[in-house]
């Protein structure tokens, strides 16, 4: 079956860096794009980054040039490098992929999920 885990979230200071990575396993990872969200509790989850399977990226304004998400297709791993983290980008981040059909506007609330990894900023 579809299994997606996250690790390498934690506890930076603001300015810090981290690099979660997303392990896929039950599916062919190189057909698919993959994608990174985020959630606070009390709000919606919200997408990040994306990236499709010709290695094209999607990232929202907020990140642009501090985040980088990729891909390592021969491992079957999904990455983001953050860098420079405020501390409102406290959450639990989730990669995702979709379910039904291999494009990033594909993934929605159907979608294979991870369970997340933290987050935290501290000023």
């Amino acid at each position: 079956q579809v299994q997606l885990v996250e690790s390498g979230g934690g506890s930076v200071q603001v300015g810090g860096s981290l690099r979660p990575s997303c392990a896929a396993s039950g599916y062919t990872f190189s057909f698919y794009c993959s994608a990174w969200f985020r959630q606070v509790p009390g709000t919606e989850r919200e997408l990040v980054a994306s990236i499709d399977v010709n290695g094209r990226t999607t990232y929202i304004d907020s990140v642009k040039g501090r985040f980088t998400i990729s891909r390592n297709n021969t491992k079957n791993t999904l990455y983001l490098q953050i860098d420079s983290l405020k501390a409102e980008e406290t959450a639990m981040y989730y990669c995702a992929a979709p379910k039904y059909g291999v494009g990033c506007h594909e993934i929605d609330e159907d979608a294979y999920w991870g369970r997340g990894t933290q987050v935290t900023v501290s000023s």
